[in-house]
Order: C-alpha cells, then sequence, then structure tokens
C-alpha cells in the first residue's frame, strides 16, 4: 500500500490549493481515505474522510464549506480542494488509508488509519 500526496504550496489568504493522494498497491475503492494534518507545535488532526462504501464525507468543522474531498477511481486518486485558504490552515497535509473495520465506516481519527504517505507543506500567508 503506497500513498503519495502532492499539491502544497505558498498561497495567501483567501487562494485555493488541490492537494491529490495517488495510490498504489490496492484497490482503492476497497479503503476509506482520510486527509490530515499537523501544524509546529500541534497534534495531528482529521481534515476530511471519504467513505469507500458510498462516498460519503466527514469534515473538521475549522474546514466545512470551504474544503471538498473526493475520490477518482480511475485514476486511483484522491483528492483534497482548499478554498477561502486561511492562516490556520498552514501546516503539513497527509493522506492516509485504511480497510474499513465495519460496514459504513470512516473517521477524522488518524489512530484508526494503518497507511500513511509523506507530507506535502501547506502555508498560508500574506
Amino acid at each position: 500500500v503506497q500513498l503519495q500526496a502532492s499539491g502544497g504550496g505558498s498561497v495567501q489568504p483567501g487562494d485555493s490549493l488541490r492537494l491529490s493522494c495517488e495510490t498504489s498497491g490496492f484497490t482503492l475503492e476497497r479503503y476509506v481515505i482520510g486527509w490530515f494534518r499537523q501544524a509546529p507545535g500541534k497534534e495531528r488532526e482529521g481534515v476530511a474522510c471519504i467513505s469507500n462504501y458510498d462516498e460519503s464525507t466527514d469534515y473538521a468543522n475549522s474546514v466545512k464549506g470551504r474544503f471538498t474531498i473526493s475520490r477518482d477511481k480511475s485514476k486511483n486518486t484522491v483528492y483534497l480542494q482548499m478554498n477561502n485558504l486561511k492562516p490556520e490552515d498552514t501546516a503539513v497535509y497527509y493522506c492516509a488509508a485504511d480497510l474499513p473495520p465495519a460496514y459504513g465506516w470512516y473517521s477524522l481519527n488518524s489512530a484508526e488509519y494503518d497507511y500513511w504517505g509523506q507530507g506535502t507543506q501547506v502555508t498560508v500567508s500574506s
């Protein structure tokens, strides 16, 4: 199982970025995918996740209405569209995958995920 996150960068407040999580070595539609972030001195937090069952999604309250997670099975890639970025969104962003332990499961809890990609830095600053 391999995941590779990309698409980070330095932007100004209000700008948009789209992160990509390219996956390989497993059947994407069998796995729940989550996006997580970790800012300096802070714990890793769940940002968004998408169910493998029915594409249901969940978001951290801090990003609801601004971020959108989506899955393109034909490209084995999961995206995180981030709009109206704020300085507090500055962090290293990671994607992770896990086989759901139960039917319809998905979670923003990073401890639930077994497979992780390397991070991509997002910096939002004026």
